[in-house]
């Protein structure tokens, strides 16, 4: 099959495009025809070795963890899925090496839900790492409740954007950091701007004079300081950007593969309560190009690679 991968750590220029590997489907997997696959800034810093310490790279790498496509073959074991379904998935494994920036992946069933019916392919794949990271830090780490004020940093990003609409979905207060060209867009997922840089804990509390529930960071550095003194009494913090936010009592997270909270954001995205903002895409070849969109870390939304088929081959 057609795909995208690396054989050395480096910058885009290492991707190379080509004939990879055909996955294997094991019992508990399906063999997914991909359709799109968002890309995230964790792809770019494994392909630059910043992921060497705590997981292994098999090369050579296809890179990738988001998906969305088509099931042509369920494993032996599986009852899930069928051939035709269509799904969404986090299909991150231990270690790097079989990604979804390819033609088709074997991805387990515990990475996987079936696409929301009112997102395109390219919409949908944007929704499992983000969409997940916004979800589990906010229900499971936080626990956010209605009534709360809480401060999404990066709110116009493909986490924090997610993290406001859903975070406005458990009935509380959003307030978003976002350079201003992006207020209005962050207004519309249902949060309140404010601008981050110097002089930002002071923008906040005009905003929530007596701190902020909860604090979702997505930067890290001096916006931890900046959190930890707009927290409220009994306030919580949680950082996906930055280990040291244990330092300030809070809990540093990591998204993970889970068909039932993955399955519970598809919904979500069913109900409207959850869009998906596809900045640009990219077709396969061109996902050197997506990377280096990704690195300047100034996109609002989401990235997205996308894999052409003839269109009688489309669907199947």
């Amino acid at each position: 099959m057609k795909g995208i991968s690396y054989s050395r750590y480096g910058g885009p220029d290492v991707l190379e495009y080509g004939e990879v590997k055909d996955p294997k489907v094991g019992p508990d997997s399906v063999l997914v025809k991909v359709r799109a696959a968002a890309v995230n800034p964790v792809d770019w810093q494994g392909r630059e070795g910043h992921l060497h310490g705590i997981m292994d790279a098999v090369f050579p790498v296809i890179p990738g963890w988001d998906v969305s496509g088509v099931v042509v073959q369920p494993g032996p074991a599986v009852t899930e899925f069928a051939v035709g379904d269509e799904v969404i998935g986090y299909v991150r494994e231990d270690f790097l090496s079989r990604g979804t920036f390819a033609e088709y992946v074997a991805a387990p069933v515990r990475t996987l839900a079936r696409k929301p019916r009112n997102l395109s392919f390219e919409e949908a794949a944007g929704l499992p790492l983000a969409g997940l990271t916004a979800y589990q830090v906010l229900v499971h780490a936080l626990e956010v409740k209605r009534g709360e004020t809480v401060l999404v940093h990066a709110a116009a990003g493909g986490v924090g954007s997610l993290a406001v609409q859903i975070a406005a979905h458990l009935g509380a207060r959003v307030i978003g950091t976002a350079s201003e060209r992006n207020h209005d867009f962050v207004r519309g997922l249902g949060g309140e701007p404010v601008t981050y840089g110097p002089g930002l804990t002071e923008r906040v509390r005009g905003l929530a004079p007596e701190g902020v529930a909860a604090v979702f960071d997505t930067v890290g550095g001096e916006a931890l300081t900046a959190s930890a003194n707009l927290l409220a009494p009994e306030g919580r913090m949680a950082s996906i950007a930055d280990p040291d936010v244990v330092d300030f009592g809070g809990r540093y997270c990591w998204a993970r593969p889970d068909a039932e909270d993955l399955t519970r954001l598809a919904a979500l995205a069913e109900q409207g309560a959850v869009t998906v903002h596809v900045t640009e895409t990219f077709p396969l070849k061109r996902a050197a190009d997506a990377h280096r969109r990704s690195e300047e870390g100034r996109t609002r939304g989401k990235l997205v690679v996308t894999v052409e088929w003839p269109e009688e081959e489309g669907r199947s």
